[in-house]
Order: C-alpha cells, then sequence, then structure tokens
C-alpha cells in the first residue's frame, strides 16, 4: 500500500505502520498509533479523529526516535515509560522486567486463598521489580502493609515511585537487598509473592530479542535448570511466613513438580497451582503449617 505524502497524522501512521510490519512487529498499525499517540501526548481516540492535522517538527522527531527503537526491537512498554497492571499503571524502565499479564495470577491465587480481604496484615513481595505484585496486593487486602526488596536499587527506587504513583505509599516500604537476606525481622508475614529468575541459561539467547536483547538478564536468568532462585526463597520462607501464612509463587511452564518439591523440603505444606490464561500452571501456592 503506498502512503500519501505530508506530514500529517494519516502519513505518519501509515509510513510508520509499514516500518513495524517489515521489522516482524506484532500489531503494527496498533503500535504505530500508540507511539505517535504518546509522542503527541494525547490518546489514540483523539489523534484517529484528526487524521488530517499536521504533525509539528518536535513531535515528529519524537516519534522517530522511538519509531526506530521498536523497529529495532525495543520493548514498546520502555518506550512510552508505563505498563498497566491488574488495577494499576506502573512506570517501568529498563531496571526492571516489564510487568505481564501472566503474572496476575498470583494476584488471583491470593484472593482465592484469602476471602475475607481484612485478613491480611503484612505483605511480602521477593524481587519486586517495579512493584506490580506487591501494589496490587495492597489495593486489594486495604489492611495490609507491604515491604518490597529488590537486588537493584533503581527497581527498588523504581518500585517506590509506583507505590506515590498509586497513592499507596503510606503502606508500603521498599529495600534494595539480596532475597530475604535485608531482613532479620521473625516470621509474621501473612503472604509472600515472588516472581523470581526463573528461565533456563542456555534458553535466553533464544528468547524473542524484545526479551533477550533488553530486558535485565538478572530478572530472567534462574541459573543451569531455572530453579536457582527457588532454592533461596524456599529454604528462607519458613522464617518469613506466619503460622499458616501463604506464599504464592510464579512458575515457568512445567516447574510446578520441581517447585512443589523445593517447598516440601523446606517443611512446607503444597496447596497446589493455579493457572494463567494460557491454562499453564503459573502460580504455585505454599502455606506454613507452623
Amino acid at each position: 500500500m503506498n502512503c500519501e505524502p505530508g506530514e500529517t497524522v494519516g502519513a505518519f501512521l501509515c509510513r510508520a505502520g509499514q516500518l513495524l510490519r517489515a521489522a516482524a512487529i506484532e500489531n503494527p498499525r496498533f503500535e504505530a498509533r500508540l507511539l505517535l499517540a504518546h509522542a503527541m501526548g494525547v490518546t489514540q481516540e483523539a489523534l484517529m479523529r484528526e487524521p488530517r492535522e499536521q504533525v509539528p517538527p518536535e513531535v515528529a522527531r519524537t516519534f522517530a526516535g522511538n519509531l526506530q527503537r521498536r523497529v529495532n526491537h525495543e520493548p514498546l512498554a520502555y518506550l512510552t515509560g508505563h505498563q498497566g497492571f491488574w488495577t494499576l499503571d506502573l512506570a517501568v524502565s529498563p531496571a526492571t522486567l516489564i510487568p505481564r499479564a501472566d503474572t496476575e495470577s498470583l494476584i488471583e491465587a491470593a484472593l482465592e486463598r484469602f476471602p475475607d480481604r481484612r485478613a491480611v496484615r503484612h505483605v511480602l513481595d521477593l524481587g519486586t521489580g517495579t512493584g506490580a505484585l506487591l501494589l496490587a496486593a495492597l489495593a486489594e487486602f486495604p489492611e495490609a502493609f507491604g515491604v518490597g526488596i529488590d537486588l537493584v536499587p533503581a527497581a527498588a527506587a523504581l518500585a517506590a515511585r509506583n507505590a506515590a504513583r498509586n497513592s499507596l505509599d503510606d503502606r508500603a516500604a521498599f529495600l534494595a537487598g539480596d532475597w530475604a537476606a535485608a531482613l532479620n525481622l521473625p516470621g509474621g508475614f501473612d503472604l509472600v509473592l515472588s516472581n523470581p529468575p526463573y528461565i533456563e541459561s542456555a534458553v535466553i539467547p533464544g528468547l524473542m530479542p524484545e526479551v533477550a536483547g533488553h530486558e535485565p538478564g538478572s530478572a530472567l536468568d534462574g541459573g543451569a535448570d531455572g530453579l536457582d532462585a527457588y532454592r533461596l526463597i524456599a529454604a528462607d520462607l519458613p522464617r518469613l511466613l506466619a503460622p499458616g501464612g501463604i506464599a504464592i509463587l510464579e512458575l515457568g511452564q512445567g516447574q510446578e513438580a520441581d517447585v512443589a518439591a523445593l517447598g516440601r523440603a523446606a517443611g512446607l505444606e503444597f496447596l497446589g497451582s493455579h493457572a494463567d490464561l494460557g491454562g499453564i500452571a503459573r502460580a504455585l501456592i505454599l502455606r506454613n503449617p507452623a
């Protein structure tokens, strides 16, 4: 399809869509609209109402830069600077993984385990990243206070900003540390959440370029068998969880049996798993029987 010449919204969208399609980007027309709307500071709906509007030169330059980055498979969320998760809007950066819809399975599992929303008072999120899991949990459990820990200080700082962004900063604290080593408190968390790195090291180079080339390797690489982080977390859960407390861990495909075995070896009860929208066991549920 030939694009009309000129500097109108319609012309920019047409040319951008062609570039994105040639780069094998899925949904190229949608992404072109999103990037141009972001550059212009308007909604996609407002953008499409005025296809003959002229694009100002400074907007065109911003759009062209972001378009080239997307053609190079930089994740869209890093270009727009934010991503939706559960009921939240979260700032993102290359210091963190981009929150994914599959991870919402952990929140669904938590709500099933705690039908009384006021029963959860203390929440811990290990490897918090953007703060997605902790903040989503705090939004659902109104009496809870939460702690998020991340090895990367820039990630912990971003999570703190996201707490303020979503008016949850009065109920959340964030630390930089190596898993739970930063916590010297006696066990008392009703709910522990974690989306740890769980991809086998050898698999990472073959992932889609948006992931392998741009998202932080430390948040992806689970070691030779993908289980390194689970071993550390499972060993700490008995001291972190209150009696009867629940831990919910995100799983990679096919990891349920191995991670459940690690939990049992640590003295925890395996309560089952919760599937994501694709039917994959994504959230593994453990309980402290003490």
